[in-house]
């Protein structure tokens, strides 16, 4: 029988300017997967840039939602309840009576974040999903956004500037001209700029996050996943462009994107323009992780957050669902002789294929393979590219041996060029070959090897070990023949 462990939530709420926002995680793990997640909308920032005080009716609105956050973590017996409050809180003459208030009648202890503060946390979420970005993180919030150079899983120089949508808005009279004025105006002051000049941009904010699906829609993407969409600067200028002059009725067309979302897109898009035209960036890239997820990241144990988020992911996968989590890693070892010049990128791609080999092995066999492939290709969280995504499903796919002419298949798989899918294919098939082999059980590989010899493709196996009495060809010819080799030949050993 199963033994059930109870996972170790900690909740984080988030006191935005525009919006509260409840998310508990499971901290067991390296990856910040939501086990709750719920927004409140309160515009505590509206009003602010004239009044100087917050809005009066979203304070109203503020106290009840955050009393049902924590009545909410108290229930799912949290073991740590952070409260962050950013810009508006910050900012906000009377933000420390809103705070004291809160904090006496709910018995939580609130932190408001500064200017830096919440920059460094940004930067972290992006990291925590994005180990190797390297560029700057542009995070914009109702009252705010904060640009903080990251390198080498670090960041780096950081500001904050009071143009979030909701300030900058009001600021600008919701006239377009003046908006873009005084976006520019800020951005000139900051020296560092250039430092993120041909690297990337990473977009951080639910503002942006819905610009993604509409340039997603726009450029018929593929994949409708947003974390780690990524456009050539040059295009996504013209996309912005575009967007920012489009009017409520034509933004509503867009699949996917929610209505509270509208009225702020066109600003929201002018903003990203103007940032990534002061910074010139080579790519622009959408980060689903932000601040709480940067918050998550630094409660993580050190021995935690030095995981590789993608393999993490997969042995999550695999734990709960494979029949053998551990058979992953053999299955890793015992292909490698077919693979003696990959990179060190396309060595971390067929190690999260190998650890996810197994875990689709109760789907019904009609199905098997394409569930497997949109199971992967749709995950909500992996921290890769959406190439690398689409080449783990792929090789999963091929895996289960399904065929290519599926549409689904065919449309994601344009993400990769022609080596990428022969690779695909060929580990694949070793996959397909290793667990008709060895049934998925473990120390069973390790009894036989794999050996290329020229043109041959050589299976050597024990001769005394009835495990390995069955039919291979099939199963061996295909692997062959991915890989290129004209013959193979299987041999026993004593």
């Amino acid at each position: 029988m199963k033994v059930w462990h109870r996972v170790e939530p900690i909740g984080i709420i988030d006191i935005g300017s525009n919006s509260i926002r409840l998310c508990v995680y499971d901290i067991a793990h390296r990856v910040p997967v939501p086990l709750f997640n719920e927004k409140g909308v309160c515009a505590l920032g509206r009003g602010l840039g004239s009044s100087g005080r917050l809005n009066p009716e979203g304070v109203l609105a503020a106290r009840a939602v955050v009393g049902r956050f924590v009545a909410l973590c108290r229930a799912m017996e949290v073991e740590r309840l952070d409260i962050l409050a950013t810009a508006a809180v910050r900012d906000a003459e009377d933000g420390g009576d809103f705070v004291a208030d809160l904090e006496q009648r709910h018995g939580v202890r609130i932190k408001v974040l500064s200017g830096g503060q919440e920059a460094k946390m940004a930067a972290s979420g992006v990291l925590c999903g994005s180990p190797d970005a390297d560029g700057i993180v542009a995070d914009l919030g109702g009252g705010s956004l904060e640009l903080v150079t990251v390198q080498g899983g670090k960041s780096g120089r950081h500001v904050t500037m009071p143009l979030g949508l909701l300030r900058l808005s009001e600021a600008s009279g919701e006239d377009r001209g003046r908006a873009g004025e005084i976006v520019e105006s800020r951005l000139s002051g900051i020296s560092w700029l250039e430092e993120g000049r041909g690297r990337n941009l990473y977009a951080v904010g639910g503002a942006w996050r819905a610009l993604a699906r509409i340039c997603i829609a726009q450029t018929h993407h593929p994949l409708t996943v947003l974390d780690n969409f990524s456009l050539d600067a040059k295009e996504a200028l013209s996309l912005l462009d575009l967007v920012s002059a489009q009017s409520r009725k034509s933004l509503d067309k867009v699949p996917g994107l929610s209505r509270k979302r509208l009225p702020g897109l066109p600003l929201a898009a002018l903003i990203l323009e103007r940032v990534t035209r002061a910074i010139e960036p080579s790519r622009l890239v959408f980060s689903i992780y932000g601040m709480r997820e940067g918050q998550f990241f630094r409660r993580l144990p050190e021995r935690m957050r030095a995981e590789d988020p993608l393999l993490s992911v997969c042995r999550r996968m695999a734990a709960n669902n494979s029949r053998f989590p551990e058979h992953g890693d053999e299955v890793l070892a015992w292909m490698a002789p077919l693979f003696p010049n990959e990179t060190a990128h396309a060595a971390r791609l067929r190690h999260a294929a190998c650890i996810v080999s197994d875990i689709f092995w109760n789907e019904h066999p009609d199905y098997r393979a394409e569930q497997a492939f949109l199971r992967i290709l749709r995950l909500p969280f992996m921290g890769v590219a959406h190439d690398d995504r689409a080449a783990i499903a792929f090789t999963i796919y091929c895996r289960y041996q399904g065929a290519e002419d599926s549409p689904a298949v065919a449309r994601a798989i344009q993400l990769l060029d022609e080596d990428s899918l022969r690779r695909c294919r060929a580990v694949g098939q070793a996959l397909r070959l290793a667990h008709t082999l060895s049934g998925g059980a473990p120390n069973l590989l390790r009894q036989t090897r794999l050996v290329a010899e020229q043109r041959y493709l050589v299976l050597e196996m024990p001769s005394e070990n009835p495990a390995f009495v069955l039919d291979l060809d099939r199963a061996f010819d295909r692997l062959a023949r991915s890989l290129g080799c004209e013959a193979l030949l299987a041999r026993r050993i004593s």
